[in-house]
Parts: structure tokens; sequence; C-alpha cells
């Protein structure tokens, strides 16, 4: 017995010396890549750069935001889940490629289940409902009206398929039964030039992204999406105050690790999130950014996933946007 004691002490001093063990007890010791499968100048962008920034600070290593645009995000987030899972790649994963994306596509290229560990939840924000300036509308039931008088002739824009700036839009469209040609496009900034310039004339868009335009009067904001107004633009009236009953859309966000992470790494990288949003300089600034934090646990991740999973494919159901 004593032997067996001695030979199993051995074997985990072996271990806890081993260059594995040495590997996690040093991570990182080089840069954290962070992949943004969104375009540059888009929300998602905004708020990654900005908490690189600070999650590099915490690490002592550079976090390097790499933006991998493309098929609803589902580009960005398999190359997370094929990354080496060392450690240094991390993915940020939001409702779109987390949830909205598995009811939408047919044939997804990464299980969300299977090939990714869920960090941390870390933010939330509303979108905006906006209009070209030039339509005849001021508000949300005027808009409505329009949209039935006039059948297929409005266009609404999106970031691209599978974002919220889509599936608000096509929210809105089940609820108030009307017909309007969804226009997506690869990324917010081009799709906001475009309803400024009239090719196409409404837009759900997330609050960061959207109100530069909306405080420089490029467009006009109609409502915005959660149930409670923004204090960052308090005259514009919830969907639900503007007469679309039940209507409420948060784009939320986290980040993601490839499947097979080391437990160690996973552990800290939800340690260092959760200190760094509930820090209240932290908190400002995204509060300035249009953005709230959420933080929590790893399985608080996974639920609200899950949740909000299958949440969307009802809608992605009863709008028929399904891409086979």
């Amino acid at each position: 017995m004593l032997r067996r004691n001695f030979v199993r002490t051995l074997v985990l001093v072996g271990l806890l010396a081993s260059p594995f063990a040495h590997a996690h007890a040093a991570w990182p010791d080089r840069p954290v890549r962070l992949i943004v499968p969104s375009a540059a100048g888009g929300s998602p962008d905004i708020l990654c750069r900005y908490l690189a920034s600070e999650l590099a600070k915490r690490l002592g290593q550079p976090v390097v935001v790499e933006n991998r645009p493309g098929a609803a995000g589902n580009i960005g987030i398999q190359a997370v889940a094929r990354s080496e899972p060392d450690g240094y790649t991390l993915g940020y994963g939001n409702i779109a490629t987390l949830a909205i994306n598995r009811a939408l596509f047919a044939d997804l290229p990464y299980n969300v289940e299977r090939d990714l560990i869920p960090v941390v939840a870390a933010t939330t924000t509303s979108n905006l409902l906006v209009v070209n300036r030039d339509l005849p509308v001021k508000n949300v039931a005027e808009l409505i009206a329009y949209a039935k008088a006039n059948p297929g002739k409005l266009t609404m824009a999106s970031a691209g398929n599978g974002t919220t700036s889509h599936l608000g839009g096509e929210l809105f469209k089940t609820t108030e039964k009307i017909d309007v040609l969804h226009v997506p496009y690869r990324g917010s900034p081009q799709a906001i030039q475009d309803v400024i310039g009239g090719s196409v004339q409404l837009m759900f868009d997330n609050l960061p992204s959207i109100l530069p335009s909306v405080n420089a009067g490029s467009v006009r904001a109609l409502a915005v999406t959660a149930t409670t107004r923004s204090p960052l633009s308090p005259t514009v009236p919830t969907m639900q105050e503007a007469g679309v009953a039940g209507y409420e859309m948060q784009a939320w966000g986290g980040f993601v690790l490839p499947a097979g992470t080391p437990e160690p790494v996973v552990q800290r990288l939800n340690q260092e999130f959760n200190a760094m949003l509930a820090d209240d300089a932290v908190k400002k600034k995204l509060g300035e950014l249009a953005f709230e934090t959420i933080g929590g646990s790893q399985q608080d991740f996974r639920a609200l996933i899950d949740r909000e999973t299958r949440k969307w494919a009802v809608v992605v159901k009863e709008s028929g946007a399904r891409i086979d």
C-alpha cells in the first residue's frame, strides 16, 4: 500500500512538472487572437476592440482582433471551432452565430454544442428601427400603413442573413403582416450608407453602429427594440410603445473557445471577463457605447444560448427565412 501511494505521488509530481502542466501555468505567454465574425466598423467590432484592449491589460499579453466576416458570421465561428484548442484563439459569438443561425441555415458548418465552449455572456444592446429621411413616415404606425398600401415596394437593409437586423425585421414583418423585401449586406457600414442614400428605405441596426447617423440627422429613428427606452436616445419610443404588441429583441454576445481548450484556461478567462465587466470604468465606457454588461458563469451563458435558440427558431419558421 505504501509503495502504491509512493508511486502515485511520483506520477503526480511528474505531471505537475511536465511541459503540459507548465504551459497551463504560464498561459498566456504570447499574444491571443480574438476572431470577430463581422466587418470592421460594425457593432461587434466596436465592442470587441474595446474589450480586447481591456483583456490584454489583465492577461499581460496583446489580444489581437481578427475580423472574419461573411456568411452571417458562420465563417468566423467556423474558424474558431477549427482552431487549435490551446487557449490562443478566442471567438466572439452572438445571438446570430450561436442561436439564430442554428435554425436559419440547413447546413451550418459548425455545431454549437459539440465544437465550442461558452466562456461568458458579455453584453447586450438594442436595435433601432430607422428609415431614410425622404420616406414619408414619421412613426412606426405610419410605416406600417405605408407598407400595407405599397406591398413589396419597401426594401429593408440588414447587416447580413441571420443578424439581428435581419431577424428583427422578419419579426416585425410577421407581427404586422407586411410585405417588405429584405436586402442583406456584408456588415452594417455599407447598409447604413445605402439607407442614408435612399437605395433601401429602412433598417433595424444595433445602437452602437447606427446612433452616429441618427444623431447626425442622416436617418430618422422610429423605435427601439428593447422593452425600455435607451438613455442614449430617450425620445425614441420602444416598439411596444409604438404599437407593435409583444415585440422585443436584444442583441447579446459573449466569448467562446474551441472545444478541447484546457479547463484552467477556460476558467481563467471566465474570471477575467467577469472582473472586467464588473469594473465601474468598463461599465461606464460600455454604456457610452450603448452596451449593457451581462457576465456570469459558463452555465448561465449556455442557458441563454438555449433559450434564444428556441425563440428564434419559431421566428425563422414563421417568416420562411430558412436558407437551404
